[in-house]
């Protein structure tokens, strides 16, 4: 698709390899891989399994351990994020319970997660890309002078045991792959549904390492006085619904997007768009799929007047059945389509939404051949 990968290593490492007997001696006093578990109000945010199945991989690549860290409260929801953390695979956690902790609050989770990466040393350092990680890692990252690279939709690791970052860049028209040769921890944030869901397991509880937080109250300026809806929880799940219906440009007009959500309504699914509907206020921006906005790994996705550049392939390559519809045959969505229909979209849409009621209605059953 006219990508490739580029590396963009620090000025002081341009003109020359990275390998082991290159790297400080201290950095030798870094090792294993750690995955933040983030709590959201209490639970588990799914990005942080996902993750600690990417983490798996690579610290079996490299030999180490995998650490799931966990900061919140004492209390039952952090026993249960200890408890999930193990049953993804982790082989220890790191665990942090202070009341402080209870919500996100940048100057204590900062100050939290930097003591224990000062303490015992991750070589990487994996963080969710959402709105508290992406904060979180920032600030961590500039507190111990070490190198993040975020947004990543590849994760690896060299010959040399560097982590190699990969994500988009120019605009989603280049896939970059980014070192950190001269920092420890090597950091990296990864978006929800970038990465597939590990299999769970019914793994016990393993070794726990408990950490203090030597913080009082008083030196957090920021105090959380309540909670207040934005008025989109309706909206929160589209990373995460089997079935995704989604239009672009070719639907015509703002009045057409009614016909997506005729479709999504049907076959029980949730629907979004592309950038550019964002772009001219048709939609509004946590609809929107790919590079720029949400990431999503459907069972079914049907593209309805979508052209696929990189940045929208980006967020939805991960499904597992891709529908395309578009009146250019030479569209770049059906490069990585499964199935692609040549067709007006705003013709097709209302006739496949009569189709599935009509197959879905009481007596009638949709046969899936493989």
């Amino acid at each position: 698709m006219g990508t490739r990968k580029t590396k963009a290593p620090p000025p002081a490492a341009l003109g020359r390899a990275s390998t082991k007997k290159d790297l400080p001696d201290h950095f030798k006093n870094y090792r294993h891989v750690w995955v933040f578990i983030e709590l959201e109000r209490g639970q588990v945010h799914p990005v942080s399994f996902e993750l600690l199945g990417e983490g798996r991989r690579l610290a079996d690549q490299l030999g180490v351990q995998l650490a799931g860290v966990i900061l919140g409260p004492p209390g039952d929801s952090t026993r249960h994020a200890v408890a999930e953390a193990f049953a993804y695979d982790a082989d220890l956690v790191y665990l942090v319970e202070k009341p402080l902790l209870t919500d996100y609050r940048n100057e204590s989770f900062t100050k939290a997660l930097t003591d224990l990466v000062n303490t015992y040393k991750p070589e990487i350092l994996l963080l969710g890309a959402t709105t508290l990680g992406r904060d979180l890692a920032g600030s961590v990252a500039t507190t111990l002078l070490t190198g993040l690279t975020a947004d990543c939709t590849g994760l690896d690791v060299d010959a040399d045991g560097s982590l190699a970052a990969t994500r988009p860049t120019f605009g989603g028209s280049l896939l970059c792959t980014i070192y950190t040769l001269n920092c420890r921890p090597q950091m990296a944030t990864v978006r929800p549904r970038v990465m597939r869901m590990p299999q769970r397991s019914n793994k016990p509880v393993g070794r726990v390492i408990r950490h203090d937080l030597r913080m009082l109250e008083d030196e957090i300026v920021t105090k959380v006085v309540g909670f207040l809806s934005d008025g989109q929880s309706e909206n929160a799940n589209l990373a995460y619904a089997d079935v995704v219906v989604a239009g672009g440009l070719g639907l015509g007009a703002a009045d057409n997007l009614q016909l997506l959500k005729n479709l999504a309504q049907t076959i029980g699914g949730d629907y979004g768009c592309s950038r550019p509907l964002v772009q001219k206020g048709w939609m509004a921006a946590d609809r929107q799929i790919g590079q720029t906005g949400k990431t999503i790994r459907p069972k079914l996705y049907i593209a309805a007047g979508i052209s696929g550049a990189v940045q929208h392939r980006v967020g939805v390559e991960g499904a597992d059945l891709i529908v395309a519809i578009n009146t250019d045959p030479n569209a770049p969505i059906f490069d990585f389509a499964n199935i692609g229909v040549v067709a007006d979209a705003v013709s097709f849409l209302p006739a496949l939404t009569e189709v599935f009621i009509r197959r879905l209605a009481p007596g009638n059953h949709i046969r899936l051949v493989n």
